[in-house]
């Protein structure tokens, strides 16, 4: 549920209000706390206004804040109750809290996370992440408090009719779930035919790093890289490579071309990539090479557990 749910804290913020003007920025930097401290002082002088609430909530949420972004989400919930997102976020929020409680705990919280996700659903009948959500919900229930294979693919068949690409993806997660490989590979791979997201390539290539087939992973990720020309596929082409200790050469090229390329909006540090060319000169039981590169990558992140071990295994060779 960890994955789907966090969609719901990624707000379109547009505020008319010249003291809420900041609020954009604070998301876009996550600068959560500083977007709290401000709404609260807006929400003094306007208790009732719900987009402020709302953002409120999500800013407690982006700092997992659980029982806040509750509160928060409740309160939308009792001001609107024919609001689909209301409902969705609240339940997202009891199920965000359910994942760090006791067992217990989390067991008296089902009944109110499930009533919150259907009731969103019924309002809105073209809710793509509500019903996101209640794939995962019930896919990763117990089936002795209500989870189903069968409520889970019902709501993976409306996806489909909402978006042939979502449907495909959710019934490859609920396949893989339940061990039907060969199903979820086929799922997988007929949402890349009909819309070739890059999304649907980072799904079939999980799936095949999970299946331990790291061949496919890498013939899948090339052509997503000539589909969609993004730098971070370098990296992921690099790690799997580094991590698998196959096609080493390719894995040195495609590090090396996304330092290279490297800017601000990639998602993997310079360190992890540095990293990733340690392991591979290592492979390579090039000592020189691997020490060079788990020092830069040390250097970057000194603190960075898997680094010092690293190094420390290098030094060994």
């Amino acid at each position: 549920m960890r994955k789907i749910i966090y969609l719901l804290l990624f707000p379109l913020v547009s505020f008319s209000q010249t003291s809420l003007d900041s609020i954009d920025y604070f998301f876009k930097q996550k600068q959560f706390e500083k977007a709290e401290i401000q709404l609260k002082a807006y929400l003094n002088k306007h208790p009732k206004n719900l987009k402020a609430i709302e953002l409120l909530g999500d800013a407690f949420g982006h700092q997992k804040k659980w029982d806040e972004t509750i509160e928060n989400y409740k309160q939308l919930v009792d001001a609107n109750l024919q609001n689909a997102d209301y409902h969705y976020k609240y339940g997202g929020a009891m199920g965000m809290k359910a994942l760090t409680v006791s067992k217990l705990t989390a067991l008296g919280m089902i009944g109110d996370i499930e009533s919150a996700f259907l009731k969103a659903a019924e309002l809105d009948s073209k809710h793509i992440n509500v019903r996101w959500a209640l794939v995962e919900y019930y896919m990763k229930l117990p089936g002795i408090l209500g989870g189903s294979k069968s409520k889970s693919l019902k709501y993976a068949y409306q996806l489909e009719q909402l978006s042939k690409v979502d449907g495909y993806i959710a019934k490859g997660y609920i396949y893989e779930s339940d061990n039907e490989s060969d199903l979820a590979e086929k799922y997988y791979k007929l949402a890349i035919t009909d819309g070739g997201s890059l999304w649907s390539y980072e799904k079939l290539t999980t799936f095949y790093e999970k299946q331990k087939q790291p061949e496919k992973a890498l013939a899948n990720l090339q052509v997503a890289k000539e589909k969609h020309k993004r730098n971070d596929l370098e990296y992921q082409m690099g790690k799997i490579a580094a991590e698998y200790n196959i096609e080493l050469q390719k894995g040195v090229q495609c590090l090396q071309t996304y330092l290279k390329n490297y800017s601000p909006k990639d998602n993997v540090p310079k360190a992890w990539a540095h990293y990733r060319l340690s392991q591979i000169y290592a492979h390579n039981k090039n000592k020189e090479a691997a020490l060079k590169y788990i020092d830069l990558a040390l250097a970057e992140s000194p603190e960075m557990k898997s680094f010092k071990q690293e190094k420390i295994k290098i030094l060994k060779l």
